[in-house]
């Protein structure tokens, strides 16, 4: 699930990622352009809503590429983005 909201300190827009937890086990991270690709960068927490989530401040206007990586380099996608190609899931930010 993706929700777009404003990051209560500076009003910047903020994409949370966050996954079912019985979804996944292990640790997960979401990788993207927004990191570099870099993992262990944005790890998923668990919640008390039964999820695991992290959020990134993103640009208005901006196109993010990312996947989930999962334990043993399982990678997958969000059903939730704007589309989903071969190399990951895409995500319009809106101004």
């Amino acid at each position: 699930m993706l929700r777009m909201s404003r990051d209560p300190k500076t009003s910047a827009p903020r994409l949370t990622f966050a996954i079912p937890a019985a979804a996944a086990a292990g640790t997960i991270s979401v990788v993207g352009d927004f990191n570099d690709w870099v993992p262990g960068v944005h790890v998923l927490r668990r919640r008390s809503n039964g999820t695991l989530s992290t959020a990134v401040l993103v640009r208005p206007g901006t196109t993010l590429r990312f996947r989930y990586l999962g334990e043993n380099g399982h990678w997958f996608d969000e059903p939730d983005a704007d589309y989903i190609d071969s190399d990951g899931s895409v995500v319009t930010v809106k101004s």
